[in-house]
Order: C-alpha cells, then structure tokens, then sequence
C-alpha cells in the first residue's frame, strides 16, 4: 500500500468510526498531507520504512522551514496528527512498532489568559443600556456571559427552559457536560427584562424555538453575532484592549479568583475538567498582585 491509501484509511477511520467532526478530518487531512509530501520528497513510499529518525528529521523539518513557518502551537497540533496516525497503522497491523511512540511536541509558552478590568467591564456592560429590543437582548447577553463565565458556544446553544428559577442557569459545555451556575443580581435583573419585554417581539419574526437569544429574525443567535455584539459594545464604550466574547469568560474567572474564590469552585463554574486548566488564572491575579505592590511598596523598587 502507498502512504496515500495509508492516509485515506486513517481519515475513513476517524470520520466514520470515531465519528470525528468534518472539521476535524478536514484538519487531519492538511496535517497529513503536509506529512505524506515530505515522506515522498525522502523517497520514503511505505510506512514500514517510516522510523524514529525519520521523524525526528520531520519534526525538525517544520520547525525550521521557511515557507509557511509554523506557530509552536500549530507544530505541536501537527505532530499530535502523526502520532495518531502511526497508531492507527499499529493497530491495523500495518506496521510492528510504532515510530511515533517518541515523538514530542515542543514545550508551548504559558499565555496567560487576557482579562479586562472589573471598571472596564462595567463600561462594556453600561454600552448595551437602552430600552430597544435590541439593547435589551445585547444587555442580557452580556450579563448572562459575564455572570457566568459561559463560552460563546454555551450562550448561544442556551434554551429558555435552561434558566432555572430565574437566578440558575445550566450550560451545556465540552463532551455535552452540563452544569449549573448562579446568576447574579444584575444578570438576573438583564435576562428578565429581556424575557419579558424584548424576546417575544423577536420570536414573533420567526419559526417557534426554544432558544434564549435570538437573532432580529427570530431565529437562534449564531456565535457571529455574539462576537459583533461585544465589538460594538466595546467600540461604543470607547475601551482601547481588543475585546471578544472569550475575554468576558477570562474575566470572571479572574475576578471570582481576586475577590478570595477557591480555586476549585471555578473550576467548577468554569466546567474545567482539570484544576491544572483553572490554575493558569491564579499565575493572572498573581501578577496583579505584584504589580500593585511594585506601584503601590515604598521599598518595592
């Protein structure tokens, strides 16, 4: 068999058994076909001839080239795709040993995540006042994403029967987990009004469905809109730091954290499968704090 058919199976095998996304195999495809251009430009035909060296030489190759430099993020995705991809010929008994066993992505630098100020949420938040359907949605949108830390995605899939008692909300998030997270006072007060004076207006333009946020046709309000409603909203209330619906879930993770919450109850809120993932926010509020003092200390420079 050539690399190609070798490269087909693969795709078959996660588009169909594993039922992978078409976004994802359409992923898979990119990286492997990356991967099968250089084997043929080594005269490598045949997975067997594939060896531990082999790809440490690949791995080198896409750290160093010059056409269409990878990110270190892109180059350790890349590599992730191989290694699953010398797995599969395992198991399918195309090859004996597995030469990807090895293989390492490089070490990714620790991003922290960006967060915005509590004033400068304030400011977001007073930018979608108004007595308008529209305003009245973008409010509750906002407020709800704030309160509760939710991802774009968690927002926009949320239904009307997921608000619980008018001060819970449950969020369905990765692997359809779903949690249950408090509303505030403010996105309490936000969400109603929007319920009671704005979303009917807005599902009388379209079909009958259970989403909370619609779209000014009626329909469900789609992660696009999400994004143009906080960039407008940022633009109107004149903040000069890059905003996007990521950036309200980054800072209420950071605030809770700044205000004495346990790092375990937001991961919790957050729907962080691991603390390590929720732990990056204490390395935020930790530079805060040594910010504050080098301004604030008179010996502390």
């Amino acid at each position: 068999m050539t690399v190609a058919a070798d490269v087909d199976g693969f795709l078959r095998h996660v588009a169909i058994e594993r039922g992978l996304s078409a976004n994802t195999v359409a992923a898979y495809r990119r990286d492997l076909a990356v991967y099968a251009a250089w084997l043929d430009q080594e005269g490598i035909g045949d997975v067997r001839q594939v060896t531990p060296a082999t790809l440490s030489a690949f791995a080198v190759h896409l750290g160093t080239r010059e056409e269409s430099p990878l990110t270190a993020s892109s180059l350790a995705r890349m590599l992730s795709t191989v290694r699953g991809f010398h797995r599969f010929l395992l198991d399918e008994g195309r090859v004996e040993v597995d030469a990807s066993r090895d293989l390492r992505p490089p070490k990714l630098p620790s991003r922290l995540p960006k967060a915005i100020s509590v004033e400068q949420v304030s400011a977001l938040l007073a930018a979608t006042d108004g007595d308008d359907v529209a305003a009245l949605r973008d409010k509750a949108l906002l407020e709800l994403m704030y309160a509760t830390g939710a991802r774009v995605s968690e927002a926009v899939n949320l239904n009307v029967d997921d608000v619980i008692d008018s001060d819970i909300v449950r969020l369905t998030g990765k692997g359809s987990k779903q949690r249950i997270v408090p509303l505030g006072s403010y996105a309490q007060e936000a969400v109603s009004a929007y319920l009671v004076r704005a979303r009917p207006v807005l599902s009388a333009k379209g079909k009958a469905t259970p989403a909370l946020f619609l779209g000014m046709r009626g329909a469900r309000l789609s992660r696009q809109n999400v994004w143009l409603i906080i960039r407008a909203a940022a633009e109107r209330a004149k903040l000069d730091v890059e905003i996007s619906p990521h950036t309200l879930r980054h800072s209420f993770a950071t605030h809770l954290l700044a205000g004495g919450a346990d790092v375990r109850v937001v991961q919790e809120l957050l729907g962080h499968s691991s603390v390590a993932t929720t732990q990056i926010y204490t390395l935020v509020t930790a530079d805060t704090l040594r910010d504050v003092y080098a301004t604030s200390h008179p010996r502390a420079r």
